[in-house]
C-alpha cells in the first residue's frame, strides 16, 4: 500500500504549480497565445514532482 504524501512533498507541488502558473501568464500575456498558460502550470507541476524532497 502506498504511504500517504508528507507535508513537505505536498507543498513542494504546490509551489511548483504556483510558479508554473506564473510562468505561463507572463509567457501568455508576453506573446499572446493562451495556450502557454496551461503549459506552464504542468511544467510546473512536473518541476515539482520531480525536485528532490526537502529534508525533513
Amino acid at each position: 500500500m502506498a504511504e500517504p504524501m508528507s507535508r513537505a512533498r505536498r507543498t513542494q507541488l504546490i509551489v511548483g504549480a504556483i510558479v508554473g502558473l506564473l510562468v505561463g501568464v507572463g509567457i501568455s500575456l508576453w506573446t499572446g497565445f493562451w495556450l502557454w498558460l496551461p503549459a506552464g502550470v504542468v511544467v510546473g507541476v512536473a518541476a515539482g514532482a520531480i525536485m528532490k524532497p526537502p529534508a525533513e
